[in-house]
């Protein structure tokens, strides 16, 4: 089991029982001592190698990857909003393309959009006044010009938003929807509860993926949009368990 998971990034309890042929409450025993042995690092859903890189690519970073399907979903994220609605949206290079998206929409009006982005809300300027701008406050992480607690949740926890938009690391249908590093993931919990609509966008290279910090369970969102790229077969268990995926 141990050489299973070294030659991956991430192995699902469920993989391990099919392929050993044993229970997945086995498969989690032995998983446990695995980790208190240190030969691998236990996480929802599954196990990843001991030695696997958890480093946070900075914003700029990963502006490029994938550009032209994060540009897809920024277009079909936009078409769910109309006049008068109220916005939640998430930091990342994902939802970035979701505000430019929003702009080009020239038909849009009183719209309201709530962000802990400080380069979304800069996006979103040449909207303004059909706009309205607001940022959540709180303290700045530069890697990810991200506004993060103390204050950034002060604001979310007085907040009823009618559609979220938030980014993630890895949408999974055992480790739910995660992210790399732990300040943003507080944020986006009280983003979450905050929405009565929750969008999870997330380009295919993020379907499948367990990242360290467990957000929410898959229940919890309404739709996932996503690119073509992503796993047929991850897609569809995510589909049996109730949530709507668009692939842009």
């Amino acid at each position: 089991m141990r050489s299973v998971i070294n030659q991956r990034d991430f192995v699902r309890v469920a993989d391990l029982s099919q392929m050993f042929g044993i229970s997945e409450v086995t498969v989690r025993s032995d998983l446990d001592e695995l980790a208190h042995r240190g030969h691998v690092r236990r996480i929802r859903g599954g196990a990843v190698p001991r030695g696997e890189s958890s480093a946070e690519r900075s914003f700029e970073e990963s502006a490029g990857a994938n550009a032209a399907a994060k540009d897809a979903i920024g277009r079909a994220s936009a078409n769910l909003i109309a006049d008068g609605d109220t916005v939640l949206l998430d930091v990342g290079t994902t939802t970035t393309a979701v505000a430019r998206a929003l702009v080009d929409r020239a038909d849009l009006t009183d719209v309201v959009v709530l962000t802990n982005g400080l380069n979304i809300a800069v996006t979103l300027e040449p909207a303004i006044p059909r706009f309205t701008v607001v940022l959540t406050g709180g303290t700045l992480r530069p890697l990810q010009h991200s506004l993060v607690d103390p204050l950034a949740g002060v604001v979310l926890e007085r907040i009823n938003a009618g559609t979220l938009f938030l980014g993630c690391n890895g949408v999974d249908p055992d480790g739910g929807v995660t992210n790399i590093n732990l300040p943003e993931a507080e944020v986006k919990r009280r983003m979450l509860a905050a929405a009565r609509r929750r969008v999870v966008t997330a380009d295919g290279s993020k379907v499948g993926d367990v990242a360290l910090a467990h957000l929410c369970d898959i229940d919890a969102v309404d739709l996932l949009i996503t690119s073509s790229s992503a796993d047929s077969q991850i897609l569809q268990r995510l589909t049996e368990q109730g949530l709507e995926v668009l692939v842009a």
